[in-house]
């Protein structure tokens, strides 16, 4: 669903004395989800033994506790396949059990009752498990100090555990007591935390100290509530960016980011000399999060500035090459040890819902597809023998045999040659709808479930939609309703009053939209049973500790600027991740969803993909190169001691690059970039031998060496006539075709006013399948007036008027058209692309009198559009791009008719004289050349020749392959090839440049002590902003204003119904962020001329919003008709807080400044948005 929602403000006074601005709204009815239909009946609680569940079972057969015991050995990364081996569990029809049939109210009642009882035993058991494990640590550390750390073993370690440890945990157990560093890798919620606990109870038996990192700040505060319920509160602290809570504990939590800045004051030093003062273990959680675009290199400076004697212990999701991690780890901080285990200990099935069915996805081996998901099962199911259809425009018989011998039945498009809006057609018939996925898992007793959605405003939907479906007992209803009494007397301003009807229901939404608050209310309640179904984005699959039964992916590919994009193989397993509780399942299920952009195969095509492996991100930053190379101060402190000054020396250029040179992808590249060039030098040195083999000169060479003199010269002489007049076939078929686009070109020309008549574009996909697709046409990009659209076409250098095709003198012009298909989506199109245009259209009459006439509307709506366009085709006459339609051009598109109803008769005479002139031409010189190779195949020595032809067309195929493996060669080289110190040597230009640090002395200056200190995307912008005098005459409201115009990248505005106003910031503020502005540009500038490309940010369209908070506002009265989103504002006020919080602390900062930023931060610190709140 794509929200039209303007662009651009306009200013509305408030009462208030701060004033907002507003988004204007075009009054029309809200989009609704789902085409309008009668209500589905409420879902009842069915009994736990109903005949539904007994005639569609769905889960595992339990007959395989022996196997799966024996396959616990099999800790090895590469049998990937045992994730997927499974029984099959379909049964015939009518295999169901009596006994169950005979069930009534009675039984049904009984059933809930059962399960309530299983939830409460399971909590119960929880809980003394919890007190079992916080007892056992206690004595075990009680026993430490009595007997000393001897007492310390694997046995002991494991004894404070109810339950037996898992292999894999074992191992990495005992690696660690061995001294060495260890990195795991095994599935989502495997237990990979039970390591780091495990080693968090040593270390604080033996009075040392361990710190805990993790990627997300909800993750360290999660893990703090566990360490603290284990260790006990004085025991375990938590470090985050504003604020601190025993930081002095024995177990310290912290983000990455922190320890890493921590860590730049202590590079070189020992752990006892630097910040890590009796610090003997750091546990990196989530590791794989090295690969991160955007702060993967974090995790790789963590590990390259870590003191040597300090022991990592690394967890990771289950990846590709953790032996290259492992290996990396060892040869940079010391003995390593790797442990990785494939095996989930509550397996995982995968389903997939369509919309009358729920069926297994894959076959009972688990290694391929089910077979009947496959499309030509679902043709000879839905069609009787003997039954036409159509297939690229013609008329076939349908018949039970297939067609497509031993084709692989994982590509659709590959099975039956359908056009992509058959193929749309077909899948869209499938597609099932909220409701119908859902009762398949109640019927299956498959919930509670969290379901990926990948937009807040779709999550948001799904749970309007399902507010009168019941999921909940009365019981239990009743509970959620108490807790949402208590939540909303502790934190009135928290509460999402859009959720709570659904939430009552027992659904609800969790995504970056919502309060922090809320999110971790809706957890507990779903961790509680309370909530059966949680609609989430992607980001719950980052490690917040919130499994389910099953986990429902509703799509496999998600929007993205450059249009969809299918998730990586690593994306969909975190996800599929969440699926089985440890301790209350005995499977978990995962079910993927039939969309109308991809079926079975496309899931089938990613699950069997493989793993994608960890690839470094490391970057250089001004932090980074300030904190390796800074030495001496110009303002020196005289009462540091000497041995501080004597630490504080500073390091080469020299000596940093052997630091940068750590880098995990330089470890990467010094074992794969040898043997891969080695590959790619002898792949190209075949290719340039093959392609000699095939050149005109060697093809005359061996036929001479082959035919006699008179058949060679025959063969020789024919072969140079058949070049010529193919050469001369091209060029009337070049002519032939620019004819023909002349002539479409006249005849659209003549449809720019009038009714919108229909049309057929036609195009090849790289399978060189012909696909037609049945529109309306709208105008030329020319009747545009809004240049928005007009340069999305700028590249191909086709825009009317601009780019010429020149053909034997003559000139073309190509134009651009619009059209909106009938499968809702709207097409960019030159005349190469189309087929045909009819007489018949919509007629150009308004919808109401005064309303604009039809093609206007059509105008407006796509000018609406967000211009995410995808591109289906290209050629030399302009490309064929394509873009989803929105609810409101969904109506239009049901109006366009299929091609079949549409006659020969129907359609507009288009062809001219010169067009007609030139097919006939091309007609006659293509039989001229047919003619020639029946003459060339009746000589003589046709036999030898077609041998030698044969052998270099079997040489070009064999080069083609060759090619295609030096272009994944090449890709994966310029993956691995370190860049990490070219950035390093721009980012110190820009530094020296702008008199922050001398590299050559390396004495810093007051800015690039200031810089070095900072936590920040661009650090060095930010003490530059920060040292101006201009800030000394701001309020804390102005100053909390300024610093989050510096810390806004990513938040949006998310206008929508009457939600559309924005605080805009006062004057003062507006005309520091302008003044400011201008040196922005300097550095921008600066940065450009050295090749730096990090973000320098400061954005006034969000400093009214902190404003207003830090002015004192309540939440409700800075949210009312708001167009951000809970959250949003809540994260871009906690970034400004984070800043806030940082300027006291740094150096060389005027006193005024630290002061107000004090104050500031103490008012915008509260609820709903403190950290520290619950």
């Amino acid at each position: 669903m794509h929200c039209l929602a303007p662009h651009f403000l306009l200013l509305f006074p408030l009462p208030s004395s701060a004033s907002r601005h507003a988004l204007p709204q075009t009054p029309r009815a809200p989009p609704r989800l789902l085409p309008t239909q009668p209500r589905a009946a409420p879902l009842r609680l069915p009994s736990a033994r109903s005949p539904s569940r007994a005639a569609a079972p769905v889960s595992d057969d339990d007959d395989e506790e022996d196997e799966e015991e024996d396959d616990d050995d099999e800790i090895d990364i590469r049998d990937a396949d045992e994730e997927y081996d499974y029984e099959d569990d379909e049964r015939e029809e009518g295999d169901e059990e009596v006994d169950e049939e005979s069930g009534g109210e009675d039984e049904e009642e009984g059933g809930d009752g059962e399960e309530e009882e299983e939830e409460e035993e399971t909590a119960a058991r929880r809980r003394q498990s919890e007190e079992y494990k916080s007892q056992r640590v206690g004595k075990l550390v009680a026993e430490v100090r009595e007997f000393g750390e001897d007492v310390i073993d694997y046995n002991e370690l494991a004894g404070i555990y109810d339950f037996p440890i898992d292999k894999f945990q074992r191992l990495a157990i005992q690696a660690f007591l061995r001294g060495s560093s260890v990195v795991v890798s095994a599935p989502t919620s495997s237990g990979k935390t039970l390591i780091a606990e495990a080693a968090a109870v040593a270390t604080v038996a033996r009075g040392r100290r361990l710190f805990y990192t993790t990627p997300l700040k909800a993750l360290s505060n999660q893990k703090f509530r566990d360490f603290r319920n284990t260790f006990g509160d004085h025991n375990v602290g938590l470090l985050t960016g504003d604020s601190a809570i025993n930081k002095d504990a024995q177990i310290l939590i912290m983000t990455t980011e922190i320890l890493r800045n921590m860590l730049y004051q202590s590079v070189g030093m020992t752990a006892s000399e630097g910040r890590l003062f009796q610090v003997d273990v750091i546990v990196l959680d989530e590791v794989h999060y090295l690969s991160d675009i955007s702060r993967g290199t974090v995790w790789e400076e963590t590990v390259i500035y870590c003191p040597k004697e300090v022991q990592l212990i690394c967890l990771s999701a289950t990846v590709a090459n953790p032996d290259e991690l492992a290996g990396w780890i060892g040869q940079i901080h010391g003995k390593t040890e790797l442990v990785t285990s494939n095996k989930r200990p509550v397996p995982l099935t995968w389903h997939f819902s369509k919309k009358f069915a729920l069926v297994p996805l894959l076959d009972g081996k688990g290694k391929k597809m089910n077979r009947k998901l496959r499309l030509s099962h679902f043709q000879n199911l839905s069609s009787p023998k003997g039954e036409f259809y159509y297939v690229r425009g013609k008329r076939k018989l349908r018949t039970n045999k297939s067609e497509q011998g031993n084709r692989s039945p994982l590509d659709i498009s590959k099975q039956v040659q359908l056009s992509k809006h058959e193929l749309t057609n077909m899948r869209r018939s499938q597609v099932p709808l909220i409701r119908d996925t859902l009762s398949q898992l109640w019927e299956n007793d498959m919930l509670p479930a969290i379901w990926f959605i990948f937009s807040r405003r779709g999550c948001d939907a799904a749970v309007e939609y399902l507010e009168d479906c019941r999921l909940l007992h009365d019981c239990e209803a009743s509970e959620v309703e108490l807790e949402l009494k208590r939540f909303r007397m502790q934190y009135p301003d928290a509460i999402r009053e859009s959720a709570v009807k659904g939430l009552l229901r027992g659904v609800a939404a969790h995504h970056a939209g919502c309060l922090p608050l809320w999110k971790s209310f809706i957890e507990e309640l779903f961790q509680r049973g309370l909530v059966k179904v949680v609609f989430a984005t992607e980001t719950l699959a980052a490690g917040i500790n919130m499994p389910a039964r099953t986990a429902v992916i509703a799509s496999l590919s998600k929007r993205i600027d450059a249009g969809r994009q299918l998730l990586t193989p690593n994306e969909l397993f975190q996800m599929a991740g969440r699926a089985g509780r440890r301790g209350i399942d005995t499977i978990g299920h995962s079910v993927l969803v039939q969309t109308t952009y991809e079926g079975p195969e496309e899931c089938c095509d990613v699950i069997f993909a493989g793993l994608e492996p960890l690839v470094s991100q490391f970057t250089a930053s001004y932090g980074m190169v300030l904190n390796l190379l800074a030495g001496s101060k110009v303002t020196h402190n005289q009462k540091e001691p000497d041995d501080v000054k004597l630490k504080r020396s500073g390091r080469t250029l020299e000596e940093a690059r052997k630091l940068v040179e750590q880098s995990f992808g330089n470890y990467v590249g010094s074992n794969v970039m040898v043997a891969a060039k080695e590959e790619l030098e002898r792949i190209q040195s075949e290719i340039q031998y093959l392609s000699s083999e095939i050149t005109d000169e060697s093809i005359d060479r061996k036929c001479r060496e082959e035919l006699s003199e008179e058949d060679y010269a025959e063969i020789s002489l024919l072969q140079k006539k058949l070049k010529e007049e193919k050469h001369m076939r091209n060029e009337l078929k070049k002519k032939m075709e620019i004819e023909r686009m002349a002539a479409w070109k006249t005849r659209l020309e003549e449809f720019e006013s009038g009714h919108l008549p229909f049309m057929c574009l036609q195009y090849k996909d790289k399978d060189s399948i012909q696909h037609t697709i049945p529109a309306v046409f709208i105008g030329s990009l020319s009747s545009f007036a809004d240049q928005k659209i007009v340069s999305l076409v700028e590249d191909d250098s086709l825009v009317a008027g601009k780019q010429k095709v020149d053909n034997e003198g003559q000139q073309y012009y190509p134009s651009y058209y619009v059209a909106l298909s009938s499968d809702n989506s709207w097409y960019l199109f030159t005349e190469k692309w189309i087929k045909a245009v009819y007489k018949t259209g919509l007629p150009a009459v308004p919808s109401a009198e005064g309303a604009p006439l039809p093609r206007e509307t059509l105008k407006q709506l796509l000018l609406r559009e967000d211009m995410m366009w995808d591109k289906f085709a290209k050629s030399e006459y302009g490309s064929l791009l394509c873009m989803d339609g929105s609810l409101d051009t969904w109506s239009w598109s049901l109006n366009v008719p299929v091609l079949n109803s549409l006659s020969e008769e129907d359609e507009v005479e288009r062809f001219s004289q010169e067009h007609q002139d030139a097919v006939e031409f091309y007609k006659q010189q293509r039989r001229k050349v047919s003619q020639l190779k029946k003459t060339i195949r009746s000589t003589k020595g046709f036999k030898e020749f077609e041998k030698i032809i044969d052998m270099r067309n079997f040489t070009k195929e064999k080069i083609e392959r060759l090619e295609a493996r030096s272009r994944r060669l090449t890709r994966r080289i310029r993956q691995i090839e370190p860049t990490g110190w070219k950035e390093f040597l721009q980012i110190s230009k820009v530094i020296q440049e702008a008199r922050a640090l001398d590299i050559n002395t390396q004495v810093i200056y007051p800015l690039g002590e200031t810089a070095a200190a900072i936590r920040g995307e661009n650090e060095l912008w930010l003490a530059m902003v920060l040292r101006n005098k201009v800030l000394l005459d701001l309020k804390p409201s102005q100053l909390a204003a300024i610093c989050g115009s510096l810390v806004s990248e990513g938040i949006k505005l998310r206008p929508w119904k009457n939600s559309n106003y924005v605080y805009e910031p006062s004057s003062v503020v507006t005309g520091v962020i302008n003044y400011l502005e201008e040196q922005r540009n300097s550095l921008v500038d600066l940065q450009e001329k050295h090749g730096v490309k990090i973000p320098c940010e400061i954005d006034a369209q969000f400093a009214g919003m902190v404003e207003a908070w830090a002015s004192g506002l309540t939440w409700r009265e800075i949210m009312m008709d708001s167009a951000m989103d809970d959250g949003d504002l809540a994260r871009l006020l906690r970034r400004t807080i984070d800043l806030l919080a940082q300027i006291p602390k740094l150096p060389d900062i005027d006193p005024v400044l630290q002061k107000n930023a004090k104050i500031a931060c103490n008012i915008m610190d509260r609820v709903p948005i403190s950290e520290l709140a619950g």
